[in-house]
Protein backbone atom coordinates (compact mmCIF):
# COMPACT_ATOMS: atom_id res chain seq x y z
CA UNK A 1 0.00 0.00 0.00
CA UNK A 2 1.29 3.42 -0.94
CA UNK A 3 1.29 5.75 2.04
CA UNK A 4 1.45 9.50 1.45
CA UNK A 5 4.59 11.00 2.95
CA UNK A 6 4.22 14.61 1.84
CA UNK A 7 2.27 17.70 2.71
CA UNK A 8 -0.93 18.60 0.87
CA UNK A 9 -1.14 22.15 2.22
CA UNK A 10 -0.58 23.74 -1.18
CA UNK A 11 -2.58 21.23 -3.20
CA UNK A 12 -6.14 19.99 -3.00
CA UNK A 13 -7.21 19.31 0.57
CA UNK A 14 -10.34 19.67 2.66
CA UNK A 15 -9.47 23.30 3.46
CA UNK A 16 -9.02 24.32 -0.17
CA UNK A 17 -11.46 21.93 -1.86
CA UNK A 18 -14.29 24.49 -1.86
CA UNK A 19 -14.13 28.28 -1.45
CA UNK A 20 -16.40 30.86 0.16
CA UNK A 21 -18.28 31.19 3.42
CA UNK A 22 -21.21 29.11 2.16
CA UNK A 23 -18.86 26.17 1.62
CA UNK A 24 -18.20 26.27 5.37
CA UNK A 25 -21.68 27.10 6.70
CA UNK A 26 -23.37 24.35 4.67
CA UNK A 27 -20.56 21.83 4.62
CA UNK A 28 -21.25 18.17 5.29
CA UNK A 29 -17.53 17.36 5.61
CA UNK A 30 -16.87 16.02 9.11
CA UNK A 31 -13.44 17.68 9.12
CA UNK A 32 -14.82 21.16 8.48
CA UNK A 33 -17.58 20.61 11.03
CA UNK A 34 -14.92 19.51 13.51
CA UNK A 35 -12.94 22.70 12.82
CA UNK A 36 -16.07 24.86 13.29
CA UNK A 37 -16.72 23.10 16.62
CA UNK A 38 -13.08 23.65 17.57
CA UNK A 39 -13.19 27.40 16.95
CA UNK A 40 -16.54 27.78 18.74
CA UNK A 41 -15.52 25.69 21.72
CA UNK A 42 -12.21 27.52 22.15
CA UNK A 43 -14.12 30.84 22.10
CA UNK A 44 -16.32 29.46 24.90
CA UNK A 45 -13.20 28.41 26.80
CA UNK A 46 -11.87 31.96 26.51
CA UNK A 47 -15.18 33.34 27.84
CA UNK A 48 -15.22 30.91 30.78
CA UNK A 49 -11.56 31.67 31.48
CA UNK A 50 -12.20 35.42 31.68
CA UNK A 51 -15.00 34.78 34.18
CA UNK A 52 -12.60 32.62 36.22
CA UNK A 53 -9.97 35.37 36.36
CA UNK A 54 -12.59 37.90 37.46
CA UNK A 55 -13.67 35.55 40.26
CA UNK A 56 -10.09 35.06 41.43
CA UNK A 57 -9.47 38.84 41.35
CA UNK A 58 -12.54 39.42 43.51
CA UNK A 59 -11.30 36.82 46.03
CA UNK A 60 -7.91 38.55 46.40
CA UNK A 61 -9.22 40.25 49.57
CA UNK A 62 -11.72 38.99 52.20
CA UNK A 63 -14.13 41.86 51.42
CA UNK A 64 -15.19 43.54 48.18
CA UNK A 65 -12.33 43.89 45.67
CA UNK A 66 -13.71 44.57 42.18
CA UNK A 67 -17.42 43.59 42.14
CA UNK A 68 -20.50 43.35 44.38
CA UNK A 69 -21.94 40.12 45.76
CA UNK A 70 -24.67 39.68 43.14
CA UNK A 71 -22.22 40.13 40.27
CA UNK A 72 -19.90 37.62 41.95
CA UNK A 73 -22.73 35.05 42.11
CA UNK A 74 -23.38 35.61 38.41
CA UNK A 75 -19.69 35.31 37.53
CA UNK A 76 -19.17 31.89 39.11
CA UNK A 77 -22.44 30.62 37.63
CA UNK A 78 -21.48 31.76 34.14
CA UNK A 79 -17.94 30.42 34.55
CA UNK A 80 -19.32 26.98 35.43
CA UNK A 81 -22.03 26.95 32.78
CA UNK A 82 -19.70 28.07 29.97
CA UNK A 83 -16.94 25.66 30.93
CA UNK A 84 -19.19 22.63 31.50
CA UNK A 85 -21.91 22.93 28.84
CA UNK A 86 -20.03 24.83 26.10
CA UNK A 87 -16.44 23.62 26.48
CA UNK A 88 -15.69 20.44 28.43
CA UNK A 89 -18.71 18.25 27.51
CA UNK A 90 -18.55 18.86 23.73
CA UNK A 91 -14.79 19.58 23.59
CA UNK A 92 -13.19 16.25 22.73
CA UNK A 93 -16.13 14.37 21.14
CA UNK A 94 -17.50 17.19 18.99
CA UNK A 95 -14.26 18.89 17.92
CA UNK A 96 -11.48 16.28 17.95
CA UNK A 97 -13.85 13.30 17.64
CA UNK A 98 -15.61 14.74 14.62
CA UNK A 99 -12.33 15.35 12.85
CA UNK A 100 -10.60 12.09 13.74
CA UNK A 101 -13.25 9.36 14.04
CA UNK A 102 -13.93 8.76 10.31
CA UNK A 103 -10.20 9.03 9.55
CA UNK A 104 -9.41 6.39 12.18
CA UNK A 105 -12.05 4.14 10.62
CA UNK A 106 -10.68 4.69 7.11
CA UNK A 107 -14.11 6.10 6.15
CA UNK A 108 -15.08 9.14 4.08
CA UNK A 109 -17.38 10.66 6.69
CA UNK A 110 -19.62 9.89 9.66
CA UNK A 111 -22.76 7.81 9.10
CA UNK A 112 -25.14 10.81 9.06
CA UNK A 113 -23.34 13.93 7.74
CA UNK A 114 -26.49 16.11 7.70
CA UNK A 115 -27.31 15.15 11.29
CA UNK A 116 -23.73 16.06 12.14
CA UNK A 117 -24.19 19.58 10.75
CA UNK A 118 -27.54 19.88 12.57
CA UNK A 119 -25.78 18.92 15.82
CA UNK A 120 -23.37 21.81 15.33
CA UNK A 121 -26.09 24.35 14.71
CA UNK A 122 -28.04 23.10 17.73
CA UNK A 123 -24.88 23.72 19.76
CA UNK A 124 -24.71 27.25 18.32
CA UNK A 125 -28.39 27.87 19.11
CA UNK A 126 -27.92 26.67 22.70
CA UNK A 127 -24.80 28.81 23.11
CA UNK A 128 -26.59 31.91 21.75
CA UNK A 129 -29.48 31.41 24.20
CA UNK A 130 -26.95 31.13 27.03
CA UNK A 131 -25.31 34.38 25.92
CA UNK A 132 -28.72 36.08 25.67
CA UNK A 133 -29.42 35.08 29.26
CA UNK A 134 -26.15 36.75 30.29
CA UNK A 135 -27.23 40.02 28.68
CA UNK A 136 -30.82 39.93 29.93
CA UNK A 137 -30.05 38.93 33.53
CA UNK A 138 -27.16 36.58 34.22
CA UNK A 139 -28.12 33.51 36.27
CA UNK A 140 -26.81 33.44 39.85
CA UNK A 141 -27.80 29.90 40.89
CA UNK A 142 -24.54 28.05 40.23
CA UNK A 143 -24.14 25.86 37.14
CA UNK A 144 -26.20 23.07 38.79
CA UNK A 145 -29.41 25.22 38.80
CA UNK A 146 -30.30 23.77 42.20
CA UNK A 147 -33.80 24.39 43.47
CA UNK A 148 -35.03 26.40 45.33
CA UNK A 149 -32.40 28.91 44.07
CA UNK A 150 -33.48 28.44 40.46
CA UNK A 151 -37.19 28.61 41.28
CA UNK A 152 -36.99 31.81 43.32
CA UNK A 153 -34.32 33.97 41.63
CA UNK A 154 -35.33 36.80 39.29
CA UNK A 155 -32.52 36.12 36.82
CA UNK A 156 -32.88 34.53 33.36
CA UNK A 157 -33.17 30.91 34.46
CA UNK A 158 -35.63 29.98 31.69
CA UNK A 159 -33.46 31.13 28.78
CA UNK A 160 -30.30 29.65 30.33
CA UNK A 161 -31.88 26.24 31.01
CA UNK A 162 -33.54 26.27 27.58
CA UNK A 163 -30.07 26.80 26.13
CA UNK A 164 -28.76 23.80 28.10
CA UNK A 165 -31.77 21.77 26.91
CA UNK A 166 -30.91 22.49 23.25
CA UNK A 167 -27.24 21.72 23.89
CA UNK A 168 -28.39 18.33 25.16
CA UNK A 169 -29.99 17.53 21.80
CA UNK A 170 -26.72 18.40 20.08
CA UNK A 171 -24.93 15.97 22.38
CA UNK A 172 -27.46 13.17 21.78
CA UNK A 173 -27.26 13.51 17.99
CA UNK A 174 -23.45 13.45 18.08
CA UNK A 175 -23.50 10.31 20.22
CA UNK A 176 -25.99 8.61 17.92
CA UNK A 177 -23.87 9.47 14.89
CA UNK A 178 -20.72 8.07 16.47
CA UNK A 179 -22.34 4.79 17.54
CA UNK A 180 -23.78 4.13 14.07
CA UNK A 181 -20.50 5.17 12.40
CA UNK A 182 -18.45 2.76 14.51
CA UNK A 183 -20.89 -0.09 13.93
CA UNK A 184 -21.48 0.44 10.22
CA UNK A 185 -18.38 2.12 8.78
CA UNK A 186 -15.64 0.00 10.29
CA UNK A 187 -13.80 -1.83 7.52
CA UNK A 188 -14.29 -5.63 7.63
CA UNK A 189 -10.71 -6.22 8.75
CA UNK A 190 -11.01 -3.76 11.66
CA UNK A 191 -12.56 -5.97 14.33
CA UNK A 192 -13.64 -4.53 17.67
CA UNK A 193 -10.27 -5.35 19.21
CA UNK A 194 -8.34 -3.81 16.35
CA UNK A 195 -10.08 -0.48 16.85
CA UNK A 196 -8.05 2.49 18.19
CA UNK A 197 -8.64 3.11 21.89
CA UNK A 198 -9.73 6.69 21.21
CA UNK A 199 -12.71 5.19 19.36
CA UNK A 200 -13.46 2.94 22.35
CA UNK A 201 -13.53 6.08 24.49
CA UNK A 202 -15.87 7.84 22.05
CA UNK A 203 -18.09 4.74 21.89
CA UNK A 204 -18.47 4.55 25.68
CA UNK A 205 -19.14 8.29 25.75
CA UNK A 206 -21.82 8.01 23.06
CA UNK A 207 -23.68 5.36 25.07
CA UNK A 208 -23.83 7.71 28.07
CA UNK A 209 -24.84 10.67 25.90
CA UNK A 210 -27.83 8.81 24.49
CA UNK A 211 -29.03 7.22 27.73
CA UNK A 212 -28.37 9.94 30.32
CA UNK A 213 -28.81 13.25 28.50
CA UNK A 214 -32.62 12.89 28.04
CA UNK A 215 -32.98 12.78 31.83
CA UNK A 216 -31.35 16.20 32.13
CA UNK A 217 -33.49 17.50 29.26
CA UNK A 218 -36.71 16.41 30.99
CA UNK A 219 -35.50 17.85 34.31
CA UNK A 220 -34.79 21.25 32.78
CA UNK A 221 -38.15 21.23 31.00
CA UNK A 222 -39.88 20.53 34.33
CA UNK A 223 -37.95 23.43 35.88
CA UNK A 224 -39.04 25.72 33.04
CA UNK A 225 -42.66 24.54 33.43
CA UNK A 226 -42.53 25.24 37.16
CA UNK A 227 -41.24 28.78 36.67
CA UNK A 228 -43.45 29.61 33.69
CA UNK A 229 -46.69 27.88 34.70
CA UNK A 230 -46.43 27.62 38.49
CA UNK A 231 -46.64 23.82 38.47
CA UNK A 232 -45.43 22.39 41.80
CA UNK A 233 -42.59 19.97 41.04
CA UNK A 234 -39.45 21.12 42.86
CA UNK A 235 -40.57 24.22 44.78
CA UNK A 236 -41.73 23.38 48.36
CA UNK A 237 -43.97 26.47 48.32
CA UNK A 238 -45.94 24.82 45.50
CA UNK A 239 -45.89 21.34 47.05
CA UNK A 240 -42.75 20.23 45.19
CA UNK A 241 -39.58 18.51 46.41
CA UNK A 242 -36.17 20.23 45.84
CA UNK A 243 -34.30 16.97 46.58
CA UNK A 244 -36.06 15.38 43.59
CA UNK A 245 -34.30 17.93 41.38
CA UNK A 246 -30.94 16.81 42.77
CA UNK A 247 -31.74 13.15 42.04
CA UNK A 248 -32.70 13.96 38.44
CA UNK A 249 -29.81 16.37 37.93
CA UNK A 250 -27.09 14.05 39.22
CA UNK A 251 -28.52 10.98 37.47
CA UNK A 252 -27.35 12.81 34.32
CA UNK A 253 -24.54 14.90 35.64
CA UNK A 254 -22.48 12.18 37.22
CA UNK A 255 -22.48 10.11 34.00
CA UNK A 256 -21.73 13.46 32.33
CA UNK A 257 -18.46 13.47 34.27
CA UNK A 258 -17.59 10.38 32.25
CA UNK A 259 -18.90 11.97 29.04
CA UNK A 260 -16.09 14.41 29.73
CA UNK A 261 -13.37 12.02 30.94
CA UNK A 262 -13.84 8.89 28.76
CA UNK A 263 -12.81 10.52 25.47
CA UNK A 264 -9.98 12.21 27.36
CA UNK A 265 -8.75 8.78 28.43
CA UNK A 266 -8.95 7.71 24.79
CA UNK A 267 -6.72 10.62 23.80
CA UNK A 268 -4.20 9.69 26.50
CA UNK A 269 -4.04 6.08 25.23
CA UNK A 270 -3.05 7.40 21.78
CA UNK A 271 -0.47 9.83 23.16
CA UNK A 272 1.17 7.38 25.57
CA UNK A 273 1.65 4.69 22.92
CA UNK A 274 2.80 7.07 20.18
CA UNK A 275 5.33 9.00 22.28
CA UNK A 276 6.59 5.92 24.14
CA UNK A 277 7.21 4.42 20.69
CA UNK A 278 5.84 1.21 22.07
CA UNK A 279 2.76 -0.95 21.55
CA UNK A 280 0.04 -0.10 24.06
CA UNK A 281 0.13 -2.43 27.06
CA UNK A 282 -3.09 -4.23 28.03
CA UNK A 283 -5.16 -3.14 25.03
CA UNK A 284 -8.21 -5.25 25.88
CA UNK A 285 -8.22 -4.18 29.53
CA UNK A 286 -8.16 -0.50 28.53
CA UNK A 287 -10.91 -1.01 25.95
CA UNK A 288 -13.24 -2.92 28.27
CA UNK A 289 -12.57 -0.58 31.18
CA UNK A 290 -14.11 2.22 29.04
CA UNK A 291 -17.35 0.25 28.83
CA UNK A 292 -17.16 -0.65 32.54
CA UNK A 293 -16.83 3.04 33.45
CA UNK A 294 -19.79 3.89 31.23
CA UNK A 295 -21.99 1.27 32.96
CA UNK A 296 -20.93 2.03 36.56
CA UNK A 297 -21.33 5.78 35.98
CA UNK A 298 -25.12 5.30 36.04
CA UNK A 299 -25.04 3.86 39.57
CA UNK A 300 -23.21 6.48 41.63
CA UNK A 301 -25.22 9.71 41.40
CA UNK A 302 -26.24 9.54 45.07
CA UNK A 303 -22.72 10.26 46.30
CA UNK A 304 -23.42 13.94 45.53
CA UNK A 305 -26.27 13.84 48.06
CA UNK A 306 -24.84 12.33 51.24
CA UNK A 307 -26.00 15.38 53.23
CA UNK A 308 -29.23 15.99 51.30
CA UNK A 309 -31.45 13.83 53.48
CA UNK A 310 -31.34 10.51 51.62
CA UNK A 311 -31.48 7.38 53.81
CA UNK A 312 -28.39 6.01 55.53
CA UNK A 313 -28.71 2.74 53.61
CA UNK A 314 -28.82 4.60 50.28
CA UNK A 315 -25.74 6.63 51.25
CA UNK A 316 -23.89 3.42 52.22
CA UNK A 317 -24.73 1.73 48.90
CA UNK A 318 -23.73 4.80 46.84
CA UNK A 319 -20.48 5.05 48.81
CA UNK A 320 -19.57 1.43 47.99
CA UNK A 321 -20.47 1.89 44.32
CA UNK A 322 -18.35 5.03 44.19
CA UNK A 323 -15.26 3.09 45.20
CA UNK A 324 -16.13 0.50 42.53
CA UNK A 325 -15.71 3.04 39.70
CA UNK A 326 -12.10 3.55 40.74
CA UNK A 327 -11.19 0.04 39.56
CA UNK A 328 -11.52 0.50 35.76
CA UNK A 329 -9.91 3.95 36.03
CA UNK A 330 -6.96 2.41 37.87
CA UNK A 331 -6.74 -0.32 35.20
CA UNK A 332 -6.19 2.38 32.57
CA UNK A 333 -3.56 4.23 34.59
CA UNK A 334 -1.66 0.99 35.28
CA UNK A 335 -1.58 0.08 31.60
CA UNK A 336 -0.46 3.58 30.53
CA UNK A 337 2.42 3.44 33.01
CA UNK A 338 3.27 -0.10 31.89
CA UNK A 339 3.34 1.13 28.27
CA UNK A 340 5.90 3.79 29.18
CA UNK A 341 7.97 1.28 31.15
CA UNK A 342 10.94 0.31 28.95
CA UNK A 343 9.47 2.46 26.20
CA UNK A 344 11.45 5.12 24.38
CA UNK A 345 9.59 8.09 25.88
CA UNK A 346 9.78 11.24 23.74
CA UNK A 347 8.92 14.43 25.65
CA UNK A 348 7.18 16.18 22.78
CA UNK A 349 4.47 18.72 23.65
CA UNK A 350 1.50 16.29 23.43
CA UNK A 351 3.36 13.85 25.72
CA UNK A 352 3.95 16.62 28.28
CA UNK A 353 0.18 17.10 28.40
CA UNK A 354 -0.26 13.31 28.75
CA UNK A 355 2.16 13.21 31.70
CA UNK A 356 0.39 16.21 33.23
CA UNK A 357 -2.89 14.31 32.85
CA UNK A 358 -1.51 11.29 34.72
CA UNK A 359 -0.32 13.47 37.62
CA UNK A 360 -3.35 15.75 37.84
CA UNK A 361 -6.01 13.12 37.22
CA UNK A 362 -4.24 10.90 39.76
CA UNK A 363 -4.64 13.62 42.40
CA UNK A 364 -8.24 14.17 41.32
CA UNK A 365 -9.00 10.46 41.65
CA UNK A 366 -7.25 9.96 44.98
CA UNK A 367 -8.91 13.00 46.58
CA UNK A 368 -12.21 11.55 45.39
CA UNK A 369 -11.71 8.79 47.95
CA UNK A 370 -12.22 11.35 50.73
CA UNK A 371 -15.49 12.48 49.14
CA UNK A 372 -16.69 8.91 48.52
CA UNK A 373 -16.16 7.94 52.18
CA UNK A 374 -19.16 8.95 54.30
CA UNK A 375 -17.20 10.02 57.39
CA UNK A 376 -14.94 12.51 55.59
CA UNK A 377 -17.46 13.66 52.98
CA UNK A 378 -19.71 15.19 55.63
CA UNK A 379 -16.84 17.43 56.76
CA UNK A 380 -15.72 18.35 53.24
CA UNK A 381 -19.11 18.89 51.58
CA UNK A 382 -19.55 22.37 50.06
CA UNK A 383 -15.96 23.41 50.86
CA UNK A 384 -13.10 24.43 48.56
CA UNK A 385 -11.83 20.84 48.84
CA UNK A 386 -14.69 19.86 46.49
CA UNK A 387 -13.82 22.75 44.15
CA UNK A 388 -10.20 21.60 43.96
CA UNK A 389 -11.14 17.92 43.48
CA UNK A 390 -13.59 18.84 40.72
CA UNK A 391 -11.01 20.94 38.87
CA UNK A 392 -8.27 18.31 39.21
CA UNK A 393 -10.65 15.75 37.71
CA UNK A 394 -12.33 17.85 35.04
CA UNK A 395 -9.71 20.41 34.11
CA UNK A 396 -6.63 18.41 35.07
CA UNK A 397 -8.19 15.41 33.33
CA UNK A 398 -10.41 16.41 30.44
CA UNK A 399 -9.11 19.87 29.53
CA UNK A 400 -5.45 18.86 29.76
CA UNK A 401 -6.15 15.81 27.56
CA UNK A 402 -8.06 18.05 25.13
CA UNK A 403 -5.05 20.32 24.72
CA UNK A 404 -2.75 17.29 24.44
CA UNK A 405 -4.97 15.97 21.65
CA UNK A 406 -5.12 19.40 20.03
CA UNK A 407 -1.32 19.64 19.83
CA UNK A 408 -1.16 15.99 18.68
CA UNK A 409 -3.62 16.34 15.79
CA UNK A 410 -2.86 20.01 14.99
CA UNK A 411 -0.42 19.09 12.15
CA UNK A 412 -3.09 16.82 10.65
CA UNK A 413 -5.84 19.45 11.02
CA UNK A 414 -3.91 22.44 9.67
CA UNK A 415 -1.00 20.93 7.71
CA UNK A 416 1.39 23.06 9.79
CA UNK A 417 3.93 22.24 12.50
CA UNK A 418 4.31 24.48 15.54
CA UNK A 419 7.38 25.60 17.47
CA UNK A 420 8.09 22.89 20.01
CA UNK A 421 10.11 25.01 22.46
CA UNK A 422 7.37 27.62 22.92
CA UNK A 423 4.67 24.95 23.02
CA UNK A 424 6.56 23.14 25.79
CA UNK A 425 6.91 26.41 27.73
CA UNK A 426 3.14 26.91 27.49
CA UNK A 427 2.49 23.35 28.72
CA UNK A 428 4.93 23.84 31.63
CA UNK A 429 3.31 27.11 32.76
CA UNK A 430 -0.15 25.57 32.52
CA UNK A 431 0.99 22.71 34.77
CA UNK A 432 2.62 25.05 37.31
CA UNK A 433 -0.24 27.55 37.25
CA UNK A 434 -2.89 24.86 37.65
CA UNK A 435 -1.24 23.29 40.70
CA UNK A 436 -0.58 26.69 42.28
CA UNK A 437 -4.24 27.58 41.84
CA UNK A 438 -5.87 24.45 43.19
CA UNK A 439 -3.47 22.83 45.70
CA UNK A 440 -4.07 25.85 47.94
CA UNK A 441 -7.80 25.21 47.64
CA UNK A 442 -7.40 21.67 48.98
CA UNK A 443 -5.79 23.07 52.13
CA UNK A 444 -8.30 25.82 52.81
CA UNK A 445 -11.17 23.46 52.00
CA UNK A 446 -9.92 20.91 54.53
CA UNK A 447 -9.73 23.77 57.07
CA UNK A 448 -13.39 24.64 56.48
CA UNK A 449 -13.45 27.41 53.83
CA UNK A 450 -16.91 27.12 52.21
CA UNK A 451 -17.14 27.32 48.43
CA UNK A 452 -18.97 30.11 46.56
CA UNK A 453 -18.68 32.59 49.47
CA UNK A 454 -18.21 36.23 48.49
CA UNK A 455 -16.64 37.29 51.80
CA UNK A 456 -14.43 35.07 53.92
CA UNK A 457 -12.47 35.04 57.18
CA UNK A 458 -9.08 36.84 57.04
CA UNK A 459 -7.14 33.63 57.93
CA UNK A 460 -8.00 32.23 54.49
CA UNK A 461 -6.62 35.27 52.63
CA UNK A 462 -3.07 33.85 52.04
CA UNK A 463 -4.52 30.74 50.37
CA UNK A 464 -6.78 32.86 48.14
CA UNK A 465 -3.87 35.09 47.13
CA UNK A 466 -1.73 32.06 46.17
CA UNK A 467 -4.67 30.65 44.23
CA UNK A 468 -5.19 33.94 42.37
CA UNK A 469 -1.48 34.17 41.47
CA UNK A 470 -1.69 30.61 40.14
CA UNK A 471 -4.72 31.51 38.01
CA UNK A 472 -2.73 34.26 36.28
CA UNK A 473 0.24 31.92 35.69
CA UNK A 474 -2.26 29.49 34.17
CA UNK A 475 -3.64 32.26 31.95
CA UNK A 476 -0.14 33.19 30.75
CA UNK A 477 0.46 29.54 29.84
CA UNK A 478 -2.70 29.46 27.75
CA UNK A 479 -1.83 32.75 26.05
CA UNK A 480 1.53 31.25 25.03
CA UNK A 481 -0.12 28.01 23.85
CA UNK A 482 -2.65 29.99 21.78
CA UNK A 483 0.13 32.16 20.35
CA UNK A 484 2.11 29.08 19.32
CA UNK A 485 -0.84 27.59 17.44
CA UNK A 486 -1.83 30.88 15.80
CA UNK A 487 1.78 31.53 14.77
CA UNK A 488 1.96 28.10 13.15
CA UNK A 489 -1.01 28.94 10.91
CA UNK A 490 0.99 31.72 9.24
CA UNK A 491 4.62 30.69 9.64
CA UNK A 492 4.66 27.02 10.62
CA UNK A 493 6.65 24.48 8.63
CA UNK A 494 4.53 22.23 6.39
CA UNK A 495 3.62 19.07 8.30
CA UNK A 496 4.44 15.61 6.96
CA UNK A 497 1.74 12.95 6.80
CA UNK A 498 3.02 11.26 9.96
CA UNK A 499 5.19 13.53 12.13
CA UNK A 500 4.97 11.38 15.28
CA UNK A 501 5.37 7.75 14.13
CA UNK A 502 1.80 6.76 15.08
CA UNK A 503 0.19 3.70 13.47
CA UNK A 504 -3.52 4.62 13.39
CA UNK A 505 -5.11 5.29 10.00
CA UNK A 506 -5.43 9.09 10.20
CA UNK A 507 -1.65 9.31 9.84
CA UNK A 508 -1.78 7.38 6.58
CA UNK A 509 -3.20 10.27 4.61
CA UNK A 510 -1.74 13.65 3.75
CA UNK A 511 -1.63 16.62 6.12
CA UNK A 512 -4.16 18.15 5.84
CA UNK A 513 -6.30 15.29 4.44
CA UNK A 514 -8.04 15.49 1.06
CA UNK A 515 -11.80 16.09 0.85
CA UNK A 516 -12.56 12.34 0.77
CA UNK A 517 -9.92 11.60 3.46
CA UNK A 518 -7.85 9.02 1.53
CA UNK A 519 -6.59 8.86 -2.04
CA UNK A 520 -6.53 5.07 -1.78
CA UNK A 521 -8.45 3.00 0.74
CA UNK A 522 -6.12 2.20 3.67
CA UNK A 523 -5.88 -1.35 4.97
CA UNK A 524 -6.26 -1.44 8.78
CA UNK A 525 -3.69 -3.35 10.79
CA UNK A 526 -2.70 -3.30 14.43
CA UNK A 527 -3.29 0.38 15.41
CA UNK A 528 -0.40 0.26 17.87
CA UNK A 529 2.22 -1.54 15.81
CA UNK A 530 4.48 1.52 15.84
CA UNK A 531 7.54 -0.60 15.02
CA UNK A 532 6.39 -0.67 11.37
CA UNK A 533 7.18 3.03 11.03
CA UNK A 534 10.63 4.49 10.35
CA UNK A 535 11.75 8.11 10.31
CA UNK A 536 12.54 9.41 6.83
CA UNK A 537 14.72 12.53 6.79
CA UNK A 538 13.70 13.44 3.25
CA UNK A 539 9.99 13.31 4.09
CA UNK A 540 10.54 14.99 7.48
CA UNK A 541 8.30 12.38 9.10
CA UNK A 542 7.61 8.69 9.47
CA UNK A 543 6.97 6.27 6.61
CA UNK A 544 6.18 2.59 6.58
CA UNK A 545 9.34 0.52 6.96
CA UNK A 546 10.16 -1.78 4.05
CA UNK A 547 8.95 -5.31 4.58
CA UNK A 548 11.23 -7.13 7.03
CA UNK A 549 12.95 -3.95 8.23
CA UNK A 550 12.64 -2.68 11.80
CA UNK A 551 11.11 0.73 12.49
CA UNK A 552 12.73 3.46 14.51
CA UNK A 553 13.38 7.16 14.80
CA UNK A 554 16.28 9.55 14.81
Amino acid sequence: MAVPVGNALFGDNYLSHAKGWKSWLFTLDHKRIGVMYLVSILASFLLGGVFALLIRMELWTPQRTIMDANTYNQMFTLHGAAMIFLFIIPGIPAALGNFVLPLMLGAKDVAFPRLNLLSYYLWVAGAVLALVSIVTGAVDTGWTFYTPYSTTTNTSVISMTLGAFILGFSSIFTGLNFIVSIHKLRPPTMTWFKMPLFLWGLYGTAIIQILATPVLGITLLLLIAERALGVGIFDPALGGDPVLFQHFFWFYSHPAVYIMILPAMGVISELVSTFSHRHIFGYRFIAMSSIAIAVISFLVWGHHMFVSGQSNLASLIFSILTFLVAIPSAVKVFNWVATMYKGEVELATPMLYALSFLFLFGIGGLTGLFLGALATDVHLTDTYFVVAHFHYTMFGGTAIAFFGGLFYWWPKITGRMYREAWAKLGAFLIFIGFNTTFLAQFIMGAQGMPRRYYNYLPEFAPYHKVSTIGAFILAIGFVIAAGVLLHSLFAGEPAPANPWGAATLEWQTTSPPPHDNFETQPIPGDPYDVDRWVFDREAGGYVLAPSGAAGGRV
